[in-house]
């Protein structure tokens, strides 16, 4: 149940609720909280208690705080009551306490597609850190336990959670193991600033990832070079990418790409849709308007709007 995995993420879970972003745990702190999580998982064995946040903070207020006395432990080494003071908002009663102490059982291993929506939280201090390691707790627990069966997980526009200090050798390890399970992880943003300035994305997942995609970066053509060197892109790599869709046939959908292979294989593709795929997955405003507009005069029907309309634009070009 508590294997070495699960340990370190309960672990990573109460750092990021007890330490700021620039704020790191001295190595005092850290065996500290380590010997509190392993004193509570035990009592969790023998006695056969619920896990929760709730048992877990009566145990550090009461028998741990007993253990650090007989150890001597100074307040400085690890201060207790500033511990329970920070993490007291989380226990029962308190502002966050239905965070962590929830009783309901939810099985998501047997699930097959599993999407967290976190843009309703992706700016809060608070929760969006919690909710993304929970994540990838989750993610983690599917990949052991899931023998033979592909698994992967995408993390989408999550870099101010993963970016942290205390997430990187939780992601690094996660890029590094995932293979092994015959998993796979994938990284998406739209911000390029976000590669560029963080040397922890580098470290924990732009050198663990041996096939790199990038759509259109002629907006970034004045920071290229920062680019190319964070992606460790070759010359020849950095003229393909910046001709993408410098030339493309006015007269069709599509879109070019650039895929590098771990550095060996790279090149420019196109990728061309249907016109029904392209209306229902367009971002124009005008087309998607046109698509509704349509769709509220035949009962609300989009997939028959889409069909009305894909078809009249093939009857225009056949004119």
């Amino acid at each position: 149940m508590f294997d070495i995995e699960k340990r370190e993420s309960i672990k990573t879970l109460i750092l990021t609720l007890w330490k700021r972003d620039d704020e790191p745990p001295t190595r005092s702190e850290e065996v500290a909280l380590s010997n509190a999580v392993s004193g509570y998982i035990e009592r969790i064995k023998q006695n056969n208690v619920y896990p929760s946040f709730n048992g877990f903070y009566e145990y550090v207020k009461g028998d741990y705080r007993k253990v650090l006395e007989a150890k001597e432990v100074r307040e400085k080494d690890f201060d207790i009551a500033n511990f329970l003071n920070v993490l007291e908002p989380y226990y029962k009663g308190g502002e966050y306490d239905y965070l962590l102490n929830s009783d309901k059982q939810l099985d998501l291993l047997s699930k097959r597609f599993i999407v967290f929506e976190i843009d309703a939280i992706k700016d809060h201090k608070i929760l969006f850190p919690i909710v993304t390691i929970i994540i990838m707790e989750v993610f983690i627990n599917k990949m052991r336990r899931l023998k033979g069966i592909r698994k992967l997980i995408l993390i989408e526009e999550a870099w101010k959670a993963i970016a942290k200090e205390g997430m990187a050798e939780y992601i690094k390890y996660l890029f590094k193991t995932v293979r092994k399970f015959f998993g796979e992880a994938i990284v998406v943003t739209q911000e390029v600033d976000d590669i560029i300035q963080s040397p922890i994305v580098k470290e924990s997942i732009i050198n663990n990832s041996d096939c790199k995609i990038l759509l259109d970066q002629r907006k970034y053509m004045n920071k290229f070079d920062d680019i190319q060197a964070m992606l460790g892109l070759t010359d020849k790599e950095k003229g393909q990418v910046l001709s993408i869709n410098m030339n493309n046939d006015i007269n069709r959908l599509y879109k070019e790409v650039w895929i590098g292979l771990g550095g060996t294989h790279s090149a420019v593709y196109a990728t061309e849709v249907s016109l029904e795929e392209y209306l229902a997955y367009t971002t124009e405003e005008i087309e998607k308007l046109e698509v509704m507009q349509l769709a509220s005069e035949l009962d609300g029907n989009v997939e028959l709007a889409i069909k009305h309309i894909a078809m009249q634009r093939r009857d225009k070009v056949n004119q």
